[in-house]
């Protein structure tokens, strides 16, 4: 399964201007060659297989970028990352599940908050064709007549969804090593929906980001509902007391909360520390797109100068949520770009802005993911952010209630 293309370049050969950054030096492909007996001593792409508790039979990626970046691919989880830490600082959460084995859970049980019995990790994918809270919905992509309706859990299900490797390792362009993987996730009914989710995760040898590229396929002959968004989990030490979120938002849309904003005396910009008895709060802000149509997101701690940078596309993301789950023993805030509304299937649907791909439709999803190491890195992607939009500088916005029209090839 493991596939290197380490004979595609002669050494020797002209540098590569991106060539490795690694231990306060700029290495080459034949530095490293020459210093190494094998890139595994510091870098690399390896497949393990987990084996106790609810982890048991659980495959996983370990890539390391020899930077101080490392994170772990879950190919038995729709190939989501489960951690991710820099210079071993911990970025992503893990929460109490663990990061179950599917088949040793029931991710459609407990009227569909089953998927909450195995939430953990850094991103947890949702879709892909519903998203949000349990619904039940019309059942109009279905091939079935004695099938009005559909129920589905929180989130969806590609989430517990096992991939099919197709390809991992290691790939010299030049001077740059480029770290990757590649799996195909099906979610599939007989009758029903036929969606191949395609997924491809970079990392550069040196780098301090990880880039995902997704491409959702209709692989199936019925108009077939899609929608999709990332549940990027950020925790300790990164979430602290004082931490920043920091956003292009043009308007704060809606509040989970909103009609006691400030009972829990926790606004959407800032950290508190661990509380006992929090009750999550979930924002939908509408953020403002760079030149580029490029939406940066950044979670920062000034304290020990770490912070991640999210970014997206307007035009493939245009929806936004912040989670806030400041419970003690459950830690943690998401930043979530979406391609629907957070009010949930229905509410896309009475709008016309579900998304219906046709047989043989895709459609393409490319996000960053950055580390911010140090209050340089910090303070430029904040400047980067202000530059596009200034985010309110109160605590509790008041919700505007107002949800941008969301349009598009495909929306009906």
């Amino acid at each position: 399964m493991r596939r290197t293309d380490h004979d595609r370049v002669a050494s020797g050969g002209a540098r590569d201007r991106r060539m490795a950054e690694l231990y306060g030096s700029r290495l080459g492909r034949a530095d490293l060659a020459q210093r190494s007996g094998s890139l595994t001593q510091f870098g690399g792409v390896r497949l393990v297989s987990l084996g106790d508790g609810v982890e048991r039979g659980l495959r996983a990626l370990e890539f390391r970028t020899g930077s101080g970046l490392a994170f772990d691919v879950l190919v038995d989880r729709a190939m989501d990352i489960a951690g991710l830490s820099h210079a071993g600082r911990s970025i992503g959460w893990h929460s109490p599940t663990g990061f179950r084995h599917p088949g040793l859970h029931d991710a459609e049980g407990e009227d569909g908050l089953g998927w909450t019995r195995s939430f953990s990790g850094f991103l947890s994918t949702c879709g892909l064709d519903h998203i949000l809270g349990p619904e039940e919905v019309p059942a109009d992509n279905y091939n079935y007549p004695r099938k009005a309706t559909v129920r589905h859990g929180l989130h969806g299900r590609v989430g517990a969804i096992p991939a099919r490797l197709t390809g991992y390792g290691e790939r010299w362009e030049g001077d740059r090593c480029i770290l990757w993987a590649e799996g195909v996730v099906i979610q599939a009914a007989v009758f029903g929906e036929v969606l191949h989710l395609h997924r491809r995760i970079e990392a550069d040898l040196g780098g301090n980001e990880v880039r995902l590229t997704d491409r959702v396929v209709n692989a199936g002959f019925q108009p077939t509902p899609h929608m999709f968004f990332y549940h990027v989990n950020l925790g300790y030490p990164v979430i602290d007391d004082g931490a920043r979120y920091l956003a292009p938002v043009r308007d704060v849309v809606w509040a989970s909360h909103a009609d006691r904003l400030g009972a829990q005396g926790v606004g959407y910009s800032r950290c508190p520390p661990p509380r006992i008895g929090f009750s999550e709060q979930v924002w939908e802000h509408d953020m403002a797109a760079d030149g580029a149509g490029l939406v940066p997101v950044a979670v920062v701690n000034d304290r020990i100068g770490l912070g991640l940078l999210v970014e997206t596309r307007k035009d493939q993301l245009p929806c936004a949520y912040q989670w806030q789950n400041f419970q003690a023993g459950h830690y943690v805030m998401g930043v979530e770009p979406s391609t629907h509304h957070v009010k949930g299937d229905l509410f896309a649907r009475d709008r016309a802005e579900m998304i219906w791909l046709e047989a043989g439709e895709a459609r393409d999803y490319a996000t960053r993911f950055a580390v911010l190491d140090g209050a340089g890195a910090i303070a430029a992607a904040e400047a980067r952010i202000t530059s596009i939009a200034h985010q309110p500088d109160v605590d509790y916005p008041e919700p505007s209630g107002n949800f941008p029209p969301l349009s598009g090839a495909g929306r009906r």
